[in-house]
């Protein structure tokens, strides 16, 4: 029998069979044997020991699609990063960190802008026309007034998408939202294993409908661009991307450097002021750890 691990907690796997249910599952020795770790997300072979206990042993970890290190999850098909318009107010340097660290991982991402009720028109429409000249998808929605929830839901459909934004952006209401027609069987897990006020702590994966899942993960307030040399860094704004070999310069980073494709498309109103400025001054804080490590 196949299935997905949507939550792991204690040595116990519990695995989402679509149309039979969810199975409580041990992992086989062999997995410690060849250091393989299941993770939530993966997409396994269980055996079933008792099918009126929905219990059973992980048998096989079918091949990945990719691998999250933070936070450690398999098959991640996108990401869905919540900001609101409204209260509190945006933080970009962070969405573009956010935006980066999925670059890095190959990961199509979601910009959901919640609260839009609190914004007016103008303001919106900035906000969307800079992120969708970047090539990203861009919904603006109300949790309180449940507007654009369908729109999210058509998105997710299918997928095993991870969640993620700052606290107070609204999060918990649209997963809330998203989660009404299903009955997360957390209950029944934590009646299991008695442990149910430990669980926050582990990452799981939310049913909302067949074959789509999504990933909860802790609000996040600061994100560091990891494991990159500041020439890099080019290759993770679509937008600049998109001029790599078209400057006078090879290998141009887009900052001091004469004759550049990039300053010309920002000075044109092609690619956004902002994000050039957050790339500078990304490009300026990776420059100076470069400095702090030799």
């Amino acid at each position: 029998m196949q299935g997905k691990i949507i939550k792991g907690i204690a040595g116990f796997y519990y695995v989402d069979v679509v149309e039979s249910g969810i199975y409580e599952c041990k992992a086989k020795g062999i997995f410690r044997k060849e250091k393989m770790k299941p993770l939530v997300g993966d997409n396994v072979k269980i055996e079933v020991l008792d099918p009126s206990a929905m219990t059973g042993n992980l048998v096989q970890i079918l091949p990945r699609v990719n691998q999250l290190i933070r936070p450690a999850a398999a098959n991640v098909d996108q990401a869905l990063v919540i900001f609101a318009v409204r209260q509190p107010e945006p933080n970009f340097g962070l969405l573009d960190r956010f935006l980066i660290a999925m670059e890095q991982q190959d990961i199509p991402v979601i910009i959901c802008f919640n609260k839009k009720d609190l914004g007016n028109q103008e303001e919106l429409q900035k906000i969307c026309d800079i992120y969708e000249g970047c090539g990203y998808c861009v919904l603006t929605v109300s949790a309180e007034k449940e507007e654009g929830i369908e729109q999210i839901r058509e998105i997710l459909e299918g997928k095993t998408t991870v969640v993620a934004g700052p606290s107070g952006v609204g999060k918990s209401s649209i997963t809330n939202l998203l989660q009404e027609e299903v009955n997360m069987e957390t209950g029944e897990i934590s009646k299991k294993l008695k442990r149910g006020k430990h669980t926050t702590r582990h990452s799981q994966l939310l049913t909302v409908g067949a074959h789509t899942y999504l990933m909860d993960t802790p609000g996040f307030s600061s994100l560091f661009v990891e494991g990159m040399e500041k020439e890099e860094l080019r290759m993770y704004f679509p937008e600049i991307r998109r001029y790599e070999g078209e400057c006078r310069f090879q290998g141009c980073v887009h900052v001091n450097e004469p004759d550049c494709r990039v300053k010309a498309a920002v000075e044109e109103g092609i690619i956004s002021s902002e994000r050039y400025e957050s790339y500078v001054s990304l490009y300026e804080e990776l420059k100076e750890k470069e400095k702090r490590r030799y």
